[in-house]
């Protein structure tokens, strides 16, 4: 059985992958988890990822791998892709609430067998998921907050985005997001809003015709289904509306129109989160930064936010199940 935090409540126990070993995943997540446990003692963590230093913060750590100074890429990447797969599992059996990723190197992972863009169609391919969604969220920001952002298409070249982009796509994509924030943010009847692809939102026509084409039909969709969204409005105020608390979440068209503003706002303190999945997902909004790696320069607030967030909404679905 597992124990209870002080207030009855079960306690988080967290699983946090280490990521690519020669990057700054593994030290930054043994000080957010220092950090988070001194604020959560009774949470416990459980590691994933290369063989152990002599001093690991985490209650247990499950090895996939030995990391070497000047390790081979695809080494690196057989280990970060291991230790994905084996959270999944840990997380899947009820051994774990929810799941930490920290950053890996796409290359290596490529290299290494796992043919994925990133994390986010890993977890996807992993646990069957139909639908999946990648939000970035700061749940405070420089300019207030908070700030929630979900790319419609995430890895790709902006060439392809025209092509991807599709009605059904920001149907599903928004139906997702609003789930998620109904019953893991616990918030009633989420607002949306969906960020134009062209420049003011193609000035009727006059740079584009996606918004009149694909945006309006889906929005249409969407109210009909009961879903809160407006749009399309223009990415030049769409994101400082929100984080003004007009909208609980913006639907961006693509990656940097999302992620230049997302990053701009909260740069350090955002957490990427996996909508979609069985289970809760986050991870830091930074890359493997593997030039200073090693260095005692890495900053592990992000990392501290994706664990805080995801012991957050893990404990929230613990009340939403013992309240059904």
């Amino acid at each position: 059985m597992r124990a209870a935090a002080g207030d009855g409540r079960p306690a988080v126990r967290l699983a946090v992958t280490l990521g690519d070993p020669r990057g700054i995943g593994p030290e930054v997540a043994r000080a957010a988890t220092h950090a988070w446990k001194h604020d959560n003692p009774d949470g416990s963590v459980v590691f994933v990822g290369p063989d152990p230093s002599t001093d690991e913060p985490a209650d247990e750590y499950i090895s996939v791998g030995a990391w070497e100074p000047s390790m081979p890429v695809d080494a690196a990447g057989a280990v970060a892709g291991r230790a994905i797969e084996t959270a999944v599992e840990l997380v899947r059996r009820g051994h774990a609430d929810a799941l930490v990723t920290a950053p890996i190197d796409k290359a290596a992972l490529n290299a290494a067998g796992y043919h994925f863009p990133g994390h986010t169609e890993m977890l996807a391919a992993l646990t069957g998921a139909p639908v999946v969604t990648m939000m970035m969220t700061a749940e405070a920001t420089a300019l207030g907050g908070p700030l929630r952002v979900v790319l419609a298409t995430t890895h790709v070249r902006l060439a392809a985005v025209p092509g991807l982009l599709t009605r059904e796509l920001l149907v599903d994509q928004t139906r997702v997001t609003a789930d998620a924030l109904r019953h893991q943010w616990r918030i009633p009847q989420p607002k949306l809003a969906i960020c134009a692809f062209n420049p003011h939102a193609s000035d009727g026509g006059l740079f584009g015709d996606e918004e009149a084409r694909i945006m309006t039909p889906a929005i249409e969709a969407l109210r009909a289904q009961g879903v809160d969204v407006s749009g399309p409005i223009p990415a030049d105020t769409v994101f400082i509306r929100s984080i003004r608390g007009e909208f609980d979440a913006v639907i961006a068209p693509y990656h940097d129109v999302g992620m230049a503003a997302f990053k701009t706002a909260s740069f350090g303190q955002g957490v990427n989160v996996t909508l979609g999945l069985p289970f809760i997902r986050t991870s830091p909004d930074h890359g493997t930064a593997i030039d200073i790696a090693g260095k005692g320069v890495a900053d592990p607030a992000s990392m501290l936010e994706a664990m805080r967030l995801a012991a957050q909404l893990a404990s929230a679905g613990h009340e939403h199940a013992m309240t059904r």
